[in-house]
């Protein structure tokens, strides 16, 4: 035999080299599918490749929008939840663009000239059937109509959110970023799912196991979306099985069924929020969510579901806000919950006439 070519070494190299990385990608995604309880399930959270994590930044400031009312309950928690962006805002690392409270109340309130503020209109009356979150969508449509909104990119986040670290944009392109929640099992609801994600559309997988907040998204996109989100999340209310399965949580499956209408896929980042008192350690995750109550004896040992002998529960105060600095947790309770705690009784510390303004 002849002596084979330097070019065609070349080539044949080139060719094992991509046959290898295939291969290997393959069983590394196996691995990955085939881990946690054995179960052979794939994991739900979409991790975007490394290169694209590297190269695909787009280091393009996202526009803070939360959906609020004006009630005392809904406004001490928009004080504290400005109060840490403005801190976060500035910081390295951080993509955050400008900030609006979208006031779905219908009219002003006493915090417009402390927190930039866009009054829109609540659903017409008996609409919501006392599940006031069913504003939030037609919150952000009449927002998105009539705002003048100068970032690309929009991070739909809550009252109840605070930034423990600087936030970065976490979407890529037309893929928005998104928060994996445990509670959101699409595919454990596929009948009800499928009365609004027809077989057609594509598998039920396509829906994925998040909510509106938090989600980094292309403004371009949440146009297209959020008309949708509305009548989804209306015909879902409308239907006694589902109002019934998805409970508090049905706003949240209509974003993620309205999304995948649009053939919209979230990337998943499981460090984008934490939720004391479940999540342990503030880590370098971005937002806490103190959604849940927490409960500890003085031993500080959980009593989840059995009020304790120190507790911080947001709904403690639905009619007003609390009080200047709150007792700190005992000994042995995780570091999210002493964080969350303290980063309150800074903000409450610092926040102007925090103990007076209390209603308008």
């Amino acid at each position: 035999m002849g002596r084979a070519s330097p070019l065609l070494l070349v080539l044949l190299a080139l060719g094992f080299f991509f046959a290898m990385y295939n291969l290997l990608t393959l069983v590394i995604q196996y691995k990955d599918s085939s881990s946690g309880a054995g179960s052979g399930i794939p994991d739900p959270v979409i991790r975007m490749p490394t290169n694209l994590r590297k190269l695909g930044k787009s280091n393009l400031k996202f526009h803070v929008a939360l959906t609020a009312t004006d009630a005392p309950y809904s406004q001490w928690q928009c004080r504290i939840m400005y109060y840490w962006y403005k801190k976060m805002k500035n910081m390295p690392g951080s993509d955050m663009g400008k900030f609006t409270r979208v006031l779905h109340s219908g009219k002003g309130d006493h915090l417009m000239d402390e927190i930039p503020s866009f009054v829109v209109d609540p659903l017409p009356e008996g609409l919501d059937r006392g599940y006031i979150v069913l504003n939030r969508p037609w919150a952000f449509v009449q927002w998105l109509e009539k705002a003048t909104i100068e970032e690309e990119y929009i991070l739909m986040a809550e009252p109840d959110h605070i930034f423990a670290n600087p936030l970065p944009n976490l979407a890529h392109g037309d893929n928005p970023a998104g928060f994996p929640f445990f509670y959101i099992k699409p595919t454990e609801h596929e009948k009800i799912v499928r009365k609004f994600y027809p077989e057609e559309k594509g598998p039920v997988t396509d829906v994925d196991p998040i909510g509106n907040s938090p989600v980094i998204i292309k403004k371009s996109l949440l146009e297209e979306i959020s008309p949708t989100w509305v009548n989804v999340s209306l015909r879902m209310k409308d239907d006694p099985e589902t109002d019934k399965a998805f409970g508090w949580v049905l706003e949240m499956y209509a974003y993620a069924v309205a999304s995948a209408l649009h053939g919209v896929r979230h990337i998943l980042h499981e460090d984008f929020m934490l939720q004391p008192p479940w999540d342990l350690e503030v880590g370098k995750r971005f937002i806490i969510h103190y959604t849940y109550g927490c409960d500890y004896n003085m031993k500080g040992e959980l009593t989840y579901g059995k009020i304790g002998e120190w507790r911080f529960d947001k709904r403690s105060y639905l009619s007003g806000p609390p009080p200047k600095n709150l007792s700190l947790p005992p000994p042995g309770v995780p570091e999210s919950v002493v964080r969350l705690v303290t980063m309150v009784n800074e903000a409450t510390a610092n926040i102007p006439g925090w103990d007076s303004l209390n209603s308008g």
